[in-house]
């Protein structure tokens, strides 16, 4: 995988706020250009408010808004025309496909790699790869700027903050197994 990558992010990336604040943070380090669709935006967004009934929508739209603010080009609009015409094991699918053949993006970054076979991907010379793997590859292109993207994660957390060893347990249980092992022996410049 070549760096800078073009990534679609699902929504099912996007819903956890570690893995997403990290996610945004590589992209603005330059480690990978993010893409996503305002209806990946629905999707995660639509997630949250059920699970967290306790959230405000507007607060939300905040998130969203500091999102597309915050990673250059990262919308992608006009992939409509080519949901009908593809086939995923899940229909509701597609339109994230959709939205990485015409971003022209390498990869999906999703949790649900059953969601996206290779086998209907490679036509499109698209990959779908778990975060973990995705943030693996990003760390060994340029370790020092994903732990500097890290430390910036981390000194944003003010309500509460968390010490290094924190967030990495945190993203840890978000599934980073093998992402928090490359950044356990960094634990003191993150």
């Amino acid at each position: 995988m070549e760096h800078p990558v073009k990534a679609v992010y699902d929504a099912n990336v996007l819903y956890p706020a570690p893995l997403r604040d990290l996610l945004i943070r590589l992209a603005q380090a330059g480690l990978v250009r993010a893409k996503w669709t305002n209806a990946i935006h629905d999707e995660w967004m639509r997630n949250v408010l059920a699970n967290n009934p306790a959230l405000s929508p507007e607060r939300l739209v905040r998130t969203r808004n500091l999102m597309d603010e915050a990673v250059r080009d990262c919308l992608v609009s006009g992939y409509e025309g080519l949901i009908d015409s593809l086939t995923l094991p899940d229909p509701d699918d597609r339109h994230v496909l959709a939205a990485a053949i015409h971003a022209e993006a390498e990869v999906i970054v999703t949790f649900n790699l059953k969601d996206f076979p290779e086998t209907l991907l490679a036509g499109h010379v698209i990959e779908a790869t778990h975060p973990d793997e995705f943030l693996v590859s990003l760390f060994d292109a340029e370790p020092d700027a994903f732990c500097d993207a890290v430390k910036r994660q981390r000194d944003g957390l003010r309500n509460p903050p968390k010490t290094a060893d924190e967030l990495l347990t945190i993203l840890e249980g978000q599934g980073l197994v093998q992402t928090v092992a490359r950044l356990r022996p960094f634990v003191e410049v993150i």
